[in-house]
């Protein structure tokens, strides 16, 4: 069995296109510890994720794909700090060793990793229910990462890309009823496939936003959850700041907008999890420099609200009317009792 789990690791992980050098990396896959040099003027940030069969991605998934999104769902931690890739480590529990699956999973995994350039520093893998752990490993310049801590008030909200695509896919992708692909036309097909399985970690407008942005936060759970971690995180002794929403303002993409409407557009957009775009709050006098570094790298960046005094999120419709924002987005475990 061991043996087993050696050569499996040699002949699909312990590859040249996954464990390609990078500056910061002494020492890859092969010995009991990965060996990671941080410059003195650096510190080193991590983010883990486990991802569960039917929980986080649907158990038929193409196996390539899902090392994507696997990989790009755990840079985006990264990217919401500002910082730089360095390295990663994957755990692997597989139900069954199959050839054609792993040859999948380690050539997708190896094309993320290379387009992000972030190279696989080690790992380990196991019998059991599929689940892939990811943990991920940047640099950020000491001082320079950006927290969810430090909104305040007068703030702009900004987004990156567009909101709710990677919802609107999921019933689509599980062949819910009434959601049939084949009702779609191809490129609609493409367009929802990649924002669930290929979002965008926006990592180079992480670093852009170095020194501008007050806060910032990745969108894995919904806009209207993840902003009120913010709002929460930024409290400190004083009560937490609230924010007001321009329901007009929230970017769309174009598929969404006709296959969405109504109130459900509204709930979608600030609902729906698994965007993977970064809310960043930034304070005025840095606003226009800010939309300049985003822009600058072909990256939508726009302005949906303000962080005011009052508690909570209200949302204001084209008309200027506020109404307060009851929705929340997905909760692990969130189906009990106190739901």
């Amino acid at each position: 069995m061991a043996l087993a789990e050696f050569e499996l690791i040699r002949q699909y992980f312990n590859t040249a296109e996954l464990t390609f050098p990078r500056p910061g990396i002494v020492l890859g896959p092969g010995d009991d510890c990965a060996l990671l040099a941080v410059p003195a003027d650096s510190h080193l940030a991590m983010s883990m994720d486990t991802l569960n069969a039917g929980v986080h991605f649907p158990v038929d998934a193409d196996a390539a794909e899902l090392a994507q999104r696997c990989l790009r769902v755990n840079l985006s931690d990264l990217a919401a700090m500002g910082a730089e890739p360095l390295g990663f480590t994957l755990s692997l529990s597989l139900p069954e060793v199959s050839a054609s699956w792993l040859q999948g999973f380690s050539q997708g995994l190896a094309a993320c990793a290379s387009h992000y350039q972030c190279s696989l520093v080690g790992g380990d893998t196991t019998r059991g229910p599929l689940a892939i752990t990811i943990q991920v490993h940047g640099l950020v310049p000491a001082g320079q990462a950006l927290r969810r801590t430090g909104a305040q008030l007068g703030d702009g909200i900004y987004v990156t890309g567009t909101l709710g695509d990677a919802a609107l896919a999921l019933p689509y992708l599980t062949q819910q009823p009434g959601f049939e692909l084949s009702a779609l036309n191809l490129a609609d097909q493409q367009a929802l496939h990649a924002a669930f399985y290929r979002p965008d970690a926006r990592l180079d407008a992480g670093m852009a936003l170095r020194g501008l942005a007050s806060a910032a936060i990745d969108i894995s759970d919904g806009l209207a959850s993840d902003l009120l971690h913010v709002l929460q995180a930024s409290a400190g002794a004083r009560a937490a700041p609230g924010a007001v929403i321009d329901s007009a303002t929230l970017p769309v993409s174009d598929v969404f907008a006709r296959l969405v409407g109504g109130s459900d557009r509204l709930a979608m957009a600030l609902g729906g999890g698994d965007d993977y775009e970064l809310c960043v709050t930034v304070p005025p006098r840095h606003e226009a420099r800010a939309q300049a570094a985003v822009q600058a790298l072909g990256i939508a960046f726009t302005r949906i609200g303000e962080v005011v005094a009052d508690s909570g999120i209200m949302v204001r419709d084209s008309g200027g009317a506020c109404q307060p924002l009851t929705l929340t987005g997905y909760r692990h475990f969130g189906n009990q009792d106190n739901e």
